[in-house]
């Protein structure tokens, strides 16, 4: 397969049909969020070194009416990334997990170390606890000028009836509307990344707002010693601050941390070269 070239595929597990696209050449690497938003937000140059593997997971596929929790646990999500893994005949991956998709790479790579060469996590806090959103609230209070402030204000004024219009949709509206701590250009317009994107509210609520609150990724780290890249930016203020990461760290045995200075929440799209650079060096690539 060349650079240029992408395959589109389906696997389909448990009634839930998970999009995949194969892009680029190189260490097969899965990077588990949206099929369809996470291409766009890494550069073309990467896939000259990666073979990355965008999969959906189900979090992000056609609402299907009210499920019970057992069908999107982050246990079953993890079981997608491994059916994807073995319906492709892949032996070791990379993994990628960019904001609380870090969660679900960290925890994958725990239960099938022997499959994993190397976990990338981006733009991820060490939880999402109301203790990490009070931090990155008060972070962004005290660190931002008035200009990127009134901006959020205006944004947020606008999320009420957005909602309403659309209740389907509001993970994307907030991610929109959140535009002023997410983005390192508070102006940025983030539309076009997620045009097309679906999303099944009931999954992503129960994730974020319940399983990534309560998570302690601590655990089973004595045993875990895969190389982690934890790619953080110094102006997002969307998760717990970039400094929050230090009362845990040591916990990690092979722990690699950049700290990208023009960006906020999404460091591989805002600094596409320095991002690239210091992955592929990690990598050994």
């Amino acid at each position: 397969m060349s650079v240029g070239q992408a395959r589109k595929n389906i696997i389909e597990v448990d009634g839930f049909k998970l999009n995949y696209i194969i892009e680029g050449n190189g260490l097969p690497t899965i990077v588990i969020g949206s099929s369809i938003y996470y291409p766009r937000v890494f550069s073309p140059n990467l896939r000259k070194y990666l073979r990355l593997i965008f999969m959906d997971h189900r979090g992000f596929t056609p609402t299907q009416g009210m499920l019970e929790t057992s069908k999107f646990e982050l246990s079953v999500i993890i079981e997608d990334i491994e059916s994807l893994r073995k319906t492709l005949n892949l032996e070791r991956i990379a993994i990628i997990g960019h904001s609380g998709h870090g969660f679900m790479a960290l925890e994958y790579a725990k239960k099938y170390p022997d499959h994993v060469s190397h976990v990338v996590l981006i733009g991820m806090g060490p939880n999402n606890s109301a203790k990490s959103q009070a931090e990155a609230d008060q972070y962004f209070q005290d660190s931002v000028c008035d200009e990127r402030k009134a901006i959020l204000e205006e944004n947020l004024k606008l999320l009420p009836a957005e909602i309403e219009a659309a209740p389907d949709q509001r993970f994307i509206t907030f991610c929109l509307r959140l535009g002023a701590r997410s983005w390192y250009d508070y102006q940025f317009d983030a539309s076009p990344l997620w045009k097309d994107v679906n999303v099944n509210m009931q999954i992503i609520d129960y994730l974020w707002g319940n399983v990534f609150r309560d998570i302690d990724i601590t655990k089973g780290l004595q045993s875990f010693d895969k190389p982690i890249f934890l790619g953080l930016g110094q102006f997002d203020y969307l998760v717990a601050p970039f400094y929050t990461w230090n009362s845990i760290r040591q916990k990690f045995k092979k722990l690699t941390v950049r700290l990208f200075e023009q960006s906020s929440h999404t460091p591989q799209f805002e600094e596409p070269n320095k991002f690239d650079k210091e992955l592929l060096e990690w990598l050994s690539l």
